[in-house]
């Protein structure tokens, strides 16, 4: 009795809670012990009536016309509107009223959009530090300031280097000996002298001026040797310098990197060739798209849990600066193909399973178990449980599953309470 009673007041509550928006059909019987058949008798507008449910939502029906303790009739079941089980029947107005909408389920492109922040950087394969590789001095400095732009084959600096003298020297040495020693003899002394000013990092040009003029110049004017914009100046007019000190830094800005930082939990759907939009907070009009070329492969940032991805982008007008920060926008799955998807708003989770709710027409509605896949713009793949063409409710599932699962417990009651 306790557990009827139980039974009993959650239908009354939720049937007070839907202020009678929704019914369920219970086809046992109002015994306990006892299952009462299905009888069906006419009613005055031709309508067949198969039993009679009690009105407070009460697991009681009756195959006579009859009235509850509070002397409340009883309300006629009709057998067009008789339900099968598993299903849950709602009257069209009904319908209208708590706002049901369906969709109907086709194949379509699921994925979703990745958001990170990221920053301008350098491209690193683009950078070149100018160093000597011998002992001088600089005597005269032609490219004082940091952020000038130079180009190849400009020169830097005036650098005089008694080592690079030297060489010079015995290239012309070597020349000059050409009467005295054998031809063989001359081209190996000539070639070694060449490449004593090579491994001094000689320009060619300056090899071939002695070679022609057959003159010692004191001073070299040391050509650049990339194109781009000095981002790191570390000498000065008249300073002594040493072998392998690093003077210039050259960075070419006609290629930039965009290093954004992705959460760990996005960094799967990423790969290399993922589609990217980059918006720079300095320029929100003028969108750069471009792709994933490499995903770093451990976490830079294990305090913030991201995961550096990088993306290359040209920069012909050099308006993209280093240290910029950027909105980037991945595009993973655009060019997945399509597949069976519902709308996310049909799904119903508890946590464990998600279920979805079929329309079969007429006011009756089916729950159903669905296994979902990938996610992504408002819709969600479905590996099992769902076909094309059919049609699920996207609005007001909360209602009809709140009846379905009324329904279920009081079968599911009655059915134990009938059992010996």
């Amino acid at each position: 009795m306790r557990r009827l009673n139980s039974i009993a007041m959650l239908a009354l509550g939720i049937a007070a809670g839907t202020a009678g928006s929704y019914w369920f059909v219970h086809r046992d019987g109002p015994d306990a012990n006892q299952a009462v058949p299905a009888r069906t008798a006419p009613a005055k507008d031709g309508r067949a009536i198969v039993h009679y449910r009690n009105p407070m939502g009460l697991p009681d029906i009756s195959p006579v016309p009859k009235k509850d303790s509070m002397g409340m009739d009883y309300i006629p079941v009709y057998a067009d509107e008789a339900d099968v089980m598993g299903t849950v029947r709602i009257s069209p107005d009904k319908i209208q009223r708590s706002g049901v909408q369906t969709e109907k389920v086709e194949a379509r492109v699921v994925s979703r959009s990745v958001r990170a922040a990221g920053t301008v950087e350098h491209d690193e394969s683009l950078l070149t530090i100018f160093t000597v590789r011998s002992d001088g001095y600089i005597e005269e400095l032609f490219v004082n300031k940091t952020g000038q732009h130079v180009k190849a084959g400009e020169p830097l600096f005036r650098f005089y280097s008694p080592q690079i003298q030297l060489a010079q020297a015995d290239l012309l040495v070597s020349l000059r000996a050409e009467g005295a020693y054998s031809k063989a003899e001359v081209s190996r002394n000539l070639a070694g002298a060449m490449q004593k000013l090579r491994n001094l990092d000689v320009p060619q040009a300056r090899i071939e001026e002695v070679r022609k003029t057959k003159t010692n110049p004191r001073t070299l004017d040391w050509p650049s040797p990339a194109t781009g914009e000095v981002i790191a100046k570390k000498v000065i007019d008249g300073q002594r310098v040493m072998a392998g000190d690093e003077l210039f830094r050259i960075a070419d800005h006609s290629h930039v990197w965009v290093v954004a930082g992705v959460a760990e939990a996005d960094i799967g759907d990423l790969k290399a060739g993922t589609k990217v939009t980059v918006t720079l907070r300095a320029f929100p009009n003028t969108p750069h798209q471009g792709e994933v070329t490499f995903i770093y492969p451990e976490m830079m940032k294990p305090e913030t849990r991201t995961v550096s991805v990088r993306i290359e982008l040209p920069n012909p007008d050099g308006l993209m600066k280093p240290g910029m920060y950027a909105d980037v926008l991945f595009h993973p799955g655009a060019d997945a193909p399509a597949v069976i998807a519902i709308p996310l708003s049909s799904v119903i989770d508890s946590g464990t399973r998600q279920v979805v709710l079929i329309a079969k027409g007429e006011g009756r509605f089916e729950p159903r178990a669905v296994k979902l896949g990938r996610r992504g713009e408002g819709y969600a793949e479905v590996l099992e449980g769902v076909n094309k063409g059919e049609e699920v409710v996207t609005s007001a599932t909360f209602l009809i599953d709140a009846e379905s699962n009324l329904k279920a417990a009081l079968q599911a009651f009655t059915q134990q309470e009938a059992k010996p």
